[in-house]
């Protein structure tokens, strides 16, 4: 599994606890399991390989620190969505940019331009093209805007992941 897969998984995971009251913790002890992977993943590439215990670590990451930064997050997608009210916002498109911004902000081993490159990429498959462009725009708009404040957050090395692909 590679980087981009579990960041993408993240995202589904963030993407449907926007529908629901379950934690992160109680999402992803239902989610991340075998048996659900090996179900969905007969339809879903995607789900088609578990991610060992680096890749879930990385996930888990990703999830937890949405939840336990969220309203940080959505203060600064509500600030650079200019002209965008943020309920208006698809909850597809909320839940890359979380992710994204939560690693800009969290993870310094992941480089900002990768991040960025990785939820445009992931817009595109998701959304409309042109929503596309609009998160490139809030994110690039984001990292521009000055020193971010980066508090590290333990996250497994890139070398546990598959090398075909980048961060």
């Amino acid at each position: 599994m590679t980087r981009s897969n579990a960041r993408e998984l993240a995202v589904h995971f963030v993407f449907e606890m926007s529908f629901t009251r379950q934690t992160a913790e109680e999402l992803l002890g239902e989610a991340l399991t075998r048996p659900i992977f090996e179900r969905i993943g007969k339809e879903e590439p995607l789900y088609a390989e578990f991610p060992n215990v680096d890749q879930r670590e990385y996930i888990e990451t990703l999830v937890r620190g949405v939840e336990d930064h969220r309203e940080e997050l959505d203060g600064y997608i509500s600030q650079y969505a200019i002209g965008w009210n943020f309920s208006r916002l698809p909850r597809v498109t909320v839940s890359i940019l979380r992710v994204c911004m939560f690693e800009i902000l969290y993870m310094g081993d992941v480089p900002n331009a990768a991040a960025i490159n990785e939820a445009v990429e992931l817009t595109k498959r998701y959304e409309q093209p042109e929503m596309a462009a609009f998160v490139n725009g809030i994110l690039g708009s984001f990292v521009r805007s000055g020193p971010l404040p980066q508090t590290q957050v333990a996250a497994p090395a890139p070398e546990t992941f598959s090398p075909e692909e980048g961060l």
